[in-house]
């Protein structure tokens, strides 16, 4: 049997700092509840993530209104 894979690939290394830039006012409930998911409640209030592909996907949703830096470890 082949071991199983770790899962960590190049974009699976460090962290996000995700940083709210934009309002959500006048965007739909779902990209609010999004960023809120996140922990991002005010305009330039930052969150560090871990870099997986939950959290990108998230990110995608809502990539208009962020600002998204990579931290290596």
């Amino acid at each position: 049997m082949k071991a199983a894979k770790s899962g960590k690939t190049a974009a699976g290394r460090g962290e996000l700092r995700v940083t709210l830039v934009r309002s959500l006012i006048g965007y739909p409930e779902n990209q609010r509840l999004t960023a809120r998911g996140l922990g991002l409640r005010k305009i330039n209030s930052s969150v560090v993530r871990p870099n997986n592909p939950e959290i990108r996907g998230m990110i995608a949703k809502i990539i208009h209104v962020v600002k998204v830096e990579v931290i290596s470890k």
